[in-house]
């Protein structure tokens, strides 16, 4: 059976078990007395978001009366009112601008559920495996962050490597943005060459040379290429449609030796969910050898997650640079860029190309990380996201279908994505066709019906170890209800 549902090319998949594996997650009884306490309770209340309403408002604007001197001038004239945050967010996809409607603030997450102020609770398909609190504590105890090397800095990097076909050494760092700079700034400096391949609607961070035909929230909220970014910054990325391999091959022949790496997301989740067509990471990887290119894969979605070993394991190819965050992080702040050795000696201090960072392995992150890879290695842990996804998946599109709605969709490992189009979608192009409003009414349909997806039709959904049949079986069952009245 395909892992893509509406796309028009097989995925490979991962053999699904008969049963749930014993590692598998389950309610502790107590646990469950909890939450009917709490949800029955909760039953007789309308949904509201009142509280998270008024701590949103909170988080935007400030009444200046409490603070005369600080009165300012407004665009629209003299206010009472100065911003906290722009846009009352610190990442803009949360602003909910794509869904409409009122933007939620969480309380509390516990395993596959969270809740927000107002008490509701969902199902999540956002969140990323969560870090071992217990051994967070442990490590709390003997400090946050050392600026200076520690043991499990050591331990974490030798799980990555053991677990990652392409890296042989790693630097750990702080986020994926900060990954996505560092190995773009590595690759220039070890083929001295300056040019760089993107394709069209993945996002590799906010750094200036990568925001040309983005994804994530730039495409969430359909800006153009963004203000503040100097022409020099990006006069050296050229851009090609996904899954397009002959316009890759004419931007190697009309820059000859002047292209340093190509980067991409091996399975795209800054545009929605985007696999690749079989045969086109073989090709790129050819392709790039081909010309003395380096192939970079962006794995802060996808390390992990599809795979023990990444997308580069699921594939089976093998690119010379990878990237990774999220999940190496155990749900704290974490990236980090690593490949071949003979790569990877160019960065500070064995060579020339410099990169630093105060808080970069930070035992907290370390910890989290190492725990949350134990987890993952689990045996049946890929299996199990693999069963639960494709079933996720399949009911949804198939409920939307029933209903009458244009739709296609697909997954692989714990990673997934549905679009409003009868597609099939082969690039960012295609997944503009989607019919974005009915994704809005779509999701606060089920924002209601307890279930929380991220708030754009441009964004992939995550499955967790976390998630029970029951999570997924009562998601399609919320799906089918909301689409029968859209």
């Amino acid at each position: 059976m395909a892992a893509g549902v509406g796309l028009s090319w097989p995925l490979k998949i991962s053999r699904i078990p008969s049963s749930i594996p014993p590692s598998s997650p389950s309610r502790s009884p107590a646990r469950r007395v909890v939450r009917m306490a709490v949800s029955l309770d909760e039953k007789q209340k309308t949904f509201s978001l009142k509280k998270s309403e008024e701590a949103f408002n909170a988080a935007k604007v400030i009444a200046l009366a409490v603070m005369p001197s600080k009165l300012i001038e407004l665009k629209h004239g003299f206010g009472l009112k100065l911003e906290l945050m722009p846009g009352g967010v610190n990442s803009p996809v949360r602003a909910f601008k794509s869904v409409g409607g009122q933007p939620i603030v969480m309380d509390s997450v516990k395993g596959s559920h969270m809740w927000d102020i107002d008490g509701n609770e969902y199902i999540d398909y956002v969140g990323s495996w969560g870090p071992a609190i217990i051994a967070l504590a442990e490590t709390m105890k003997k400090g946050t962050s050392f600026g200076a090397p520690c043991l499990l800095e050591n331990v974490l990097a030798e799980m990555v490597i053991s677990a990652v076909p392409s890296i042989e050494m790693v630097r750990m760092v702080n986020s994926g943005t900060e990954a996505c700079m560092g190995v773009i700034r590595l690759a220039r400096a070890f083929t001295r060459r300056e040019k760089i391949i993107k394709f069209e609607g993945c996002y590799h961070g906010h750094a200036d040379p990568f925001l040309v035909k983005a994804g994530s929230g730039v495409a969430t909220l359909g800006l153009p290429d963004s203000p503040g970014v100097p022409k020099g910054a990006t006069y050296e990325t050229l851009t090609s449609p996904f899954n397009d391999i002959s316009t890759v091959k004419n931007l190697f022949d009309s820059n000859k030796g002047e292209i340093a790496a190509v980067i991409l997301e091996p399975v795209v989740g800054n545009s929605g969910f985007i696999a690749p067509k079989p045969g086109f990471l073989s090709d790129l990887r050819e392709v790039t050898k081909q010309n003395d290119a380096l192939l970079v894969f962006d794995e802060v979605m996808t390390g992990f997650r599809l795979s023990y070993g990444g997308a580069q394991e699921y594939f089976g190819i093998t690119p010379d640079l990878t990237t990774l965050g999220k999940i190496i992080g155990g749900g704290l702040p974490v990236g980090a860029y690593g490949g071949r050795r003979e790569i990877m000696e160019m960065v500070a201090p064995a060579g020339p190309m410099y990169q630093a960072g105060t808080l970069s392995g930070n035992p907290l992150a370390m910890t989290a990380g190492i725990h949350t890879l134990k987890r993952l290695k689990e045996p049946g842990s890929y299996e199990y996201l693999t069963k639960i996804t494709s079933e996720l998946v399949v009911g949804i599109v198939d409920a939307g279908k029933k209903a009458g709605h244009a739709m296609c969709g697909g997954c692989v490992g714990g990673m997934f994505g549905f679009f409003f189009t009868e597609g099939p979608v082969y690039e960012f192009a295609d997944a503009k066709k989607s019919d974005t409003a009915k994704f809005a009414k779509f999701y606060r349909g089920m924002l209601e019906e307890g279930v929380y997806f991220a708030p754009s039709q441009f964004e992939a959904g995550f499955t967790s170890l976390a998630h029970t049949p029951e999570d997924i079986q009562r998601t399609i069952e919320a799906a089918e209800k909301v689409f029968r009245q859209l």
